[in-house]
């Protein structure tokens, strides 16, 4: 079984995909974090400016924000989703004022959160699905299917091979994002943030914000437990990757598959909240981070912990599905 992981590993590698993966997060990571840094100065300099003080106090700043949101909420212009959602954020802004905790002075680990918070639902998924993609589906479109299942191997131990060989790659990847988004975004921000408080463990109950679970954590444990949520959430892709490479034998095709499902996932979600049933669908449960800031209850009757145990069925049952028709499919000679 060493062997046949290694193996797969080594294929994996090979194929440079990798290498595709951290040059587009470089890109990303850099232009985000510029982006971020660009936006913070300017918002710095119109704050000193309007104040005359030439100093920056963040709580001030912080005020300035949640008045304007305040007066977002006079707009008649504002849709229903948005008074929620901006309600939320004025709760939540007051409790950091209130208890001297600073949400806006940018650092890396504070941004690599940020990161994979935005990028969980959509864009993490796609870099697991060009990397798993082509696991199966590689091995029948050159051939190689054929070569592989005359071993005397069974085959259920063929396709463990390449599940452990795409879990190991994937924590590698998630291990990446989190690497690359601190140091690179360092280089803009120049604070590490590792050791800032964060509350955590807000929570909606009948559309208000309950602050009675909150508690204080670093920065770093808090990102700790956001790449938690971030690695189940690559697993079970992952997972549903494999299920979708072993039922097409067109690497393409399983590209396009997984896409439409995370971008169709992503209009039923928006456009069908009321349809009880989407709530089930896997893409509309990806967003775990934002249960963590107690302003996300995408369908009643969501929670974290639904999500999870939605997610983690979807994932098992794409492996049994998989297991059950790669060992009965038909490999012509």
């Amino acid at each position: 079984m060493l062997i046949l992981i290694r193996n797969e590993v080594t294929k994996l590698l090979l194929k440079k995909k990798l290498i595709l993966i951290i040059g587009l997060l470089i890109i990303f990571i850099t232009l985000l974090s510029y982006g971020q840094q660009y936006t913070y100065e300017k918002n710095i300099d119109r704050f000193e400016n309007f104040s005359g003080a030439g100093t920056y106090d963040w709580k001030s700043l912080a005020t300035q924000r949640l008045n304007d949101l305040e007066n977002r909420l006079d707009s008649p212009y504002i849709p229903d989703s948005g008074i929620a959602s901006t309600e939320i954020e004025i709760r939540q802004l007051r409790y950091f004022i209130e208890n001297d905790i600073n949400p806006i002075t940018p650092s890396a680990v504070k941004f690599s959160v940020d990161f994979v918070e935005q990028g969980i639902s959509l864009l993490i998924p796609l870099i697991i699905v060009i990397l798993a993609a082509d696991l199966v589906s590689g091995e029948f479109s050159t051939g190689t299917i054929k070569v592989l299942l005359t071993r005397a191997v069974p085959r259920w131990k063929i396709l463990l091979s390449k599940l452990i060989a795409l879990i190991l790659m994937t924590t590698l990847v998630v291990l990446i994002i989190g690497i690359l988004s601190v140091l690179i975004s360092y280089l803009f921000f120049r604070q590490w943030g590792f050791n800032e408080p964060v509350a955590t463990g807000f929570s909606l109950i009948d559309g208000q914000l309950n602050a009675d679970s909150v508690i204080l954590v670093t920065r770093f444990q808090y990102s700790l437990l956001i790449y938690s949520l971030t690695w189940y959430v690559s697993i079970v892709i992952a997972a549903i990757t494999l299920l979708i490479s072993i039922l097409v034998e067109n690497t393409a095709t399983a590209i396009g598959v997984l896409m439409a499902a995370l971008i169709g996932g992503q209009f039923l979600q928006f456009f069908l909240s009321d349809w009880a049933i989407v709530k089930f669908f896997f893409v509309t449960n990806l967003d775990l981070t934002r249960y963590l800031t107690g302003s996300y209850q995408p369908i009643g009757g969501m929670s974290l912990n639904f999500s999870i145990i939605t997610l983690g069925l979807w994932g098992l049952l794409s492996l049994m599905i998989g297991f059950m028709v790669f060992n009965r499919k038909d490999v012509l000679v």
